[in-house]
């Protein structure tokens, strides 16, 4: 999850901008960031260039239709899919967390008495 999750909704509710102009303010945003993220990345050597060219090319597509897509929408259809995507998002934040829950649960547990032993 991203800085627009709260960026996008400070700006639409307690500031009053239109859902477009607000993500437009996210988007310029998120550049800045991402390329500085990015450049600290490719210097930690964490950058795999085979799988991200694809979803670099892909990311470019998405956006120029989701860009094209957002223009031809009016204010109020952008904030409704913008709120049922926060949900979806939110919903699936919870569903991942319960399923990490439930796997740790059946995990072993180790005892740190004998783990500190087997160590020396």
């Amino acid at each position: 999850m991203g800085g627009g999750t709260l960026l996008i909704p400070i700006l639409t509710i307690f500031l009053s901008f239109k859902q477009k102009n607000a993500q437009a303010i996210n988007l310029l945003v998120f550049i800045p960031m991402s390329l500085v993220a990015l450049i600290i990345h490719i210097k930690n050597k964490l950058v795999d260039f085979k799988v991200g060219i694809p979803i670099i090319i892909s990311g470019i597509v998405f956006s120029l239709l989701g860009s094209y897509l957002a223009s031809i929408l009016s204010n109020g259809l952008l904030k409704k899919i913008f709120a049922v995507f926060l949900l979806l998002v939110g919903l699936n934040q919870i569903i991942q967390t319960i399923v990490a829950l439930k796997k740790s649960k059946n995990k072993p547990k180790f005892d740190s008495v004998k783990l500190k032993m087997y160590i020396k």
